[in-house]
């Protein structure tokens, strides 16, 4: 069992050499502007899943994983010369589905924006449904009245008695 942060370091090293292979030697015409989005090994170090991500439409997903398929051998012996490591981990090539998951996590915020806006600009609009003042008004108190809530706090055991006493 190996170090999680050595299995992330390792992930991160075949993320730019499968990047750097790609570029600059695989000569395939059907990887297009392909990203290599991430990378993960597992912590054995016997496979690693590398995720990509392709602009164009989903002919250019298809030819880009055929080509990145058919190119795994040679990416493969690449990374274990540059890694130097005893055993080479296998690679699995999977399409990453991030970017269609944030467009669509996208149109579903655009969507409550415009129907907040909607309700917004109903309450602008909108009425109390009874009179214009629903609450009571606070009690005005008269003169006369006012002593004798002083000497009477309001509480049912009556002025200058706790509950204990009454």
């Amino acid at each position: 069992m190996a170090d999680p942060a050595r299995a992330r370091r390792l992930a991160d090293r075949i993320k730019v050499v499968v990047a750097e292979t790609l570029d600059k030697r695989i000569k395939d015409p059907r990887v297009g502007f392909v990203t290599l989005t991430d990378a993960r090994v597992t912590n054995d170090l016997q496979h690693a899943t590398v995720f990509w991500t392709v602009y164009g439409d989903d002919e250019a997903k298809a030819d880009t994983a055929a080509a990145l398929e058919s190119a795994r051998g040679f990416l493969r012996s690449e990374v274990g010369r540059q890694t130097g490591m005893r055993l080479t981990p296998t690679l699995e090539f999977v399409l990453d589905g991030v970017p269609e998951t944030a467009s669509r996590i996208d149109d579903v915020l655009a969507a409550a924006r415009a129907r907040d806006a909607e309700i917004a600009a109903a309450a602008l609009l909108a009425q109390p449904a009874g009179e214009a003042d629903p609450y009571k008004a606070p009690r005005v108190v008269a003169d006369d009245d006012e002593d004798a809530a002083a000497e009477d706090d309001g509480s049912p055991a009556g002025p200058g008695r706790t509950d204990e006493q009454a």
